[in-house]
């Protein structure tokens, strides 16, 4: 069931209604529990049997780490729970690739063997609700808080449909006490939540989907096309990819704050960063946080005990390479991964020698006034996007061998076509002109945070421009349609 799928409209409006038809927590509560099974259940009922295991193990789990007192058996019953959910990751999404990548090694030795894999369908939001539930099994472990006494508010934070399938990766602590308090219907957050879905809804619809057929077919030949066509394909899907998640992330935010939850904010405008670092602070946040809180941080202080030059960059490149590989059992998200792994820590190592520096040598590099520090900032700005999209060829390439031929064609400024010619496909400057007016509306969004959704003025003065608003997206919308709706990129992971 997709947000951009008529079935998903009526399944909400119904659920809406149910839902403020009650006036308790709990059977407000029992309502979204089944929702939710019921929104899962429409990929798989053996899905739906999946997320129904892991919610067991994992609430068991919880309870058995909070009850022992002995070290060993906490650390035991954790090691459990890691297991179960790295178990199904590697079942259901890894073992294929792992098993053809090691027949592949061996016949190049000489070794013929025939590899047995199970043909099996990845359950989607496997990657999301496996994380979701072991970041909770390793805060009980830390005495963050404590287990989950109830089945029905674990099964919920784990199940909660909005954020189900892609994210954002919701944290316990800030989740579980929304579901144990009153809800009270509220007009303000009914009217910001169908705005921020409205917005959400655009950006995939309108933008995603438009720019999806003519990047798929620069990529499905790119040797057919010139360098700057291939900058093009580059560039639209780093919007396409953009547009398609954080418009996921928004449709999340927009159905929970009409339900009365609050998800916390998965994307900051990302492509106004100015460093890599601050760009992974902006793009995916609960993904980012993720590993920086459960895997960054021990890392860190494990290399940084052993000592060593490079022992404080190691933490980055690993974490990095896991987050590349989370993304899919691909050599080119490995890439992804290690690629970032490595310009963080590279930039990393530049800020730590600049810092070095005397006073006077420094200050050449921090300090800039006036027309120089909004120099400054675009140039760092336009560079932080150049790298970032060199990372997007690597992860939209089919293989390795397709991005480097991209990016050799790219660089030797190649002969080749320069526009599509598809009766599917609309034309570049169209394109070009969406993307430039997103880029726009979020930089106003930047600057004036109360313009998308529109809390400021007087009732009858943000009726109007919510009015106004909808109306100009879903004229945009209809106009812009090919006819289709696709399903979102996040949803394979």
């Amino acid at each position: 069931m997709l947000f951009n799928s008529p079935l998903f409209v009526g399944f909400y409006l119904v659920v809406f209604l149910l839902y403020w038809g009650l006036r308790h927590p709990r059977p407000q509560n029992l309502l979204l529990i089944a929702a939710s099974y019921v929104f899962y259940g429409t990929w798989s009922w053996k899905f739906l049997l999946l997320l129904m295991a892991s919610t067991l193990i994992d609430f068991g789990c919880g309870l058995a780490v909070d009850a022992a007192r002995d070290p060993t058996r906490r650390r035991a019953f954790l090691a459990a729970s890691v297991t179960a959910n790295l178990t199904l990751l590697g079942v259901f999404k890894y073992a294929g690739f792992f098993t053809h990548e090691a027949a592949d090694f061996l016949a190049a030795l000489g070794v013929t063997l025939q590899p047995w894999v199970l043909h099996i369908v990845l359950p989607v939001g496997l990657s999301f609700y496996t994380f979701q539930s072991l970041g909770y099994v390793i805060d009980v472990y830390r005495r963050k808080l404590p287990a989950v006494r109830r089945l029905d508010e674990y099964a919920l934070y784990v199940a909660f449909f909005p954020q189900l399938v892609a994210g954002p990766i919701e944290r316990a602590t800030h989740m579980l006490p929304q579901y144990r308090a009153p809800r009270v219907f509220n007009v303000a957050a009914l009217e910001s939540g169908l705005m921020l879905m409205a917005w959400g809804l655009f950006k995939k619809m309108v933008i995603a989907d438009n720019l999806a057929p003519y990047v798929n077919h620069v990529f499905e030949n790119p040797t057919a096309f010139s360098g700057g066509g291939l900058v093009t394909a580059v560039v639209f899907f780093a919007f396409q990819i953009y547009c398609d998640f954080s418009g996921y992330s928004d449709c999340a935010r927009g159905v929970a704050r009409t339900l009365g939850f609050d998800l916390m904010v998965n994307f900051n405008l990302p492509y106004f960063s100015q460093n890599p670092v601050e760009f992974w602070r902006r793009w995916h946040i609960s993904l980012s946080q993720w590993f920086q809180d459960y895997l960054y941080f021990p890392l860190a202080m494990r290399f940084m005990r052993r000592g060593g030059f490079a022992s404080k960059y190691k933490a980055h490149i690993i974490s990095f390479a896991l987050i590349g590989l989370w993304h899919g059992a691909n050599w080119t998200f490995i890439a992804f991964g290690l690629y970032w792994g490595l310009l963080i820590a590279g930039y990393l190592y530049i800020q730590e020698r600049l810092s070095d520096l005397p006073d006077d040598s420094a200050l050449v590099f921090r300090s800039a006034g006036g027309a120089a520090a909004v120099l400054r900032a675009a140039l760092s700005m336009l560079i932080t996007f150049t790298i970032t999209c060199l990372g997007w060829l690597l992860f939209r390439a089919d293989s390795l061998t397709t991005a480097w031929q991209v990016l050799e064609r790219i660089v030797a400024g190649a002969p080749g076509a320069t526009q599509l010619v598809r009766a599917d496909v609309m034309g570049a400057g169209w394109l070009w002109l969406m993307v430039i007016g997103l880029w726009s509306c979020e930089w106003v969004y930047r600057y004036y945070p109360a313009s998308l959704e529109l809390v400021a003025g007087s009732p009858a003065r943000r009726l109007v421009w919510r009015q106004a608003l909808l109306v100009g997206i879903l004229l945009s919308y209809f106009a812009s349609q090919q006819g289709k709706s696709l399903p979102f990129i996040y949803f394979q992971f």
